[in-house]
């Protein structure tokens, strides 16, 4: 059976798994690292996915790579194809100002309308504005902008024309210069960022289309952005949420409408079958679970067991989990709070439980926000290195009300970015199904009332900053 390669080029690394087109089964994997800070050479990213290749056993005896990576990268290239400056990565905050002034000179609501969502500092477009006020020198020798994965697929494919540069739906639609609801590029927006529009940006192709061929005789496909590509590596459909549990929380939901939230708490992303993503971040995640560890002076594992000692709403005990400000809501200056502590909930399990519910309601506002867009939710996966935490995995399903999948643990990114070079070797209208073996299935009755007591102390929160003694 022929094989196919992910790539997942993230933050962090760089994986690359192999598996079988027709399965799915995989056959052999590698990773590199990349180096750190919010800004990189992408040449680092390109040794990296080498690198990774190698540690997978090659690429000269697969069929087809597809490349899925972190959103939102700036990368410009000059006439000759050259990088003009180091890559600005999504979580490089000095385009924010940037973002404050395009929203203020468009307004919110005009962004969402236009490319389904509110400018943040993520976006490339902010970074464009970034690079246009701060280095004109350099602003002027840009003569194509691509985003990550784009540029990956295009070395792959031997560089060189710049007109050779291709995309997807789901990355292009993290620009802040492209609507996913019509398929088109608005380079009034774009010249808006960067102050002119002569330059090239990548043709956005199909889910699965073919972007090129490697040097090797492979078919390289369209690409995706990570979340995307998470979401097809898990096989969400429409009704599915998935919800990440990283350093940061991450809600998206398959669906077959377009949404444009004027608030910005919801991004309106493509994904990468042909449809949309649309998708909420939270700032608070996992960590709440470590830091509660290091309050309580235990493991995961206790943790959860402790969790699990206490009844379902903690005895009233609320933690609010805007540990380091919160971004859904948007509340940036608010900190955690702690609530309803008696003589009776003075107990580590009490507050082991209270970590894990709020958490987990922080969470479910996230989902709530795609729901307050018109999102049909049926069921969640839960995936993320908070997964992990059996309590959160139990706990989940009556948080939340609706049945929590997880998966086993894995590389979906670059598991979804396979799927999607399987679909390019085959064809058809979805892609290939392949089953999802060690996914767990938890249900529980809901608790609403979980929920109404954390959004009775969310709301207090409002005047809690770092100013307040």
């Amino acid at each position: 059976m022929p094989l196919v390669a992910g790539v997942d080029s993230s933050t962090q690394s760089c994986k690359v798994v192999i598996r079988d087109a027709e399965t799915g089964a995989l056959v052999r994997s590698g990773s590199a690292p990349h180096p750190e800070g919010t800004e990189v050479d992408p040449a680092a990213w390109w040794s990296a996915l080498r690198s990774a290749a190698e540690a997978a056993g090659g690429l000269a005896d697969v069929a087809a790579v597809s490349v899925g990576g972190q959103q939102h990268g700036m990368v410009c290239l000059d006439e000759s194809g050259e990088v003009v400056r180091p890559a600005l990565l999504w979580n490089d905050t000095r385009s924010a100002a940037g973002a404050a002034a395009l929203n203020a000179e468009l307004g919110p609501a005009a962004w969402a309308e236009a490319v389904g969502s509110v400018q943040v500092a993520s976006f490339t477009a902010t970074k464009l504005r970034w690079l246009a006020e701060n280095e004109p020198e350099a602003a002027a020798r840009v003569a194509a902008v691509c985003l990550p994965h784009d540029w990956l697929t295009w070395k792959l494919a031997g560089g060189g024309d710049l007109e050779a540069l291709r995309t997807d739906r789901s990355d292009a639609s993290g620009t802040g210069y492209y609507s996913a609801a019509t398929g088109d590029y608005r380079r009034d927006l774009l010249k808006r960022a960067l102050g002119r529009d002569d330059v090239v940006l990548p043709q956005v192709l199909d889910p699965s289309a073919v972007a090129g061929e490697t040097s090797a005789g492979a078919l390289l496909g369209p690409g995706c952005g990570d979340n995307a590509g998470a979401a097809l590596g898990v096989g969400a459909r429409p009704g599915d949420v998935v919800v990440s549990i990283g350093t940061s929380g991450v809600a998206c939901a398959v669906s077959e409408t377009p949404t444009a939230d004027p608030t910005g708490a919801v991004a309106g992303f493509a994904d990468a079958t042909g449809r949309y993503l649309p998708l909420v971040a939270t700032l608070n995640a996992a960590r709440v679970l470590d830091a509660t560890t290091r309050m309580l002076r235990v493991g995961h594992e206790e943790l959860s067991q402790l969790a699990f000692e206490a009844p379902s709403g903690s005895g009233g005990l609320v933690l609010v989990p805007y540990l380091e400000g919160e971004r859904t809501p948007d509340r940036p200056d608010a900190r955690g709070v702690l609530h309803g502590l008696t003589l009776s909930t003075a107990e580590p399990a009490f507050l082991a439980r209270a970590a894990v519910e709020g958490l987990l309601c922080g969470l479910a506002d996230g989902i709530d926000a795609l729901t307050s867009q018109g999102v049909s939710v049926d069921r969640v996966f839960l995936v993320g290195g908070g997964a992990r935490s059996e309590a959160v995995r139990r706990l989940a399903p009556a948080v939340f009300g609706h049945p929590v999948l997880v998966p086993e643990p894995g590389e979906y990114v670059a598991d979804g970015a396979a799927r999607q070079a399987a679909w390019t070797l085959v064809g058809g209208e979805e892609p290939p199904t392949w089953p999802m073996a060690g996914t767990e299935t938890f249900q529980a009755d809901p608790d609403p009332a979980v929920r109404a007591r954390y959004a009775e102390v969310r709301d207090l929160t409002e005047g809690v900053s770092t100013s307040a003694g």
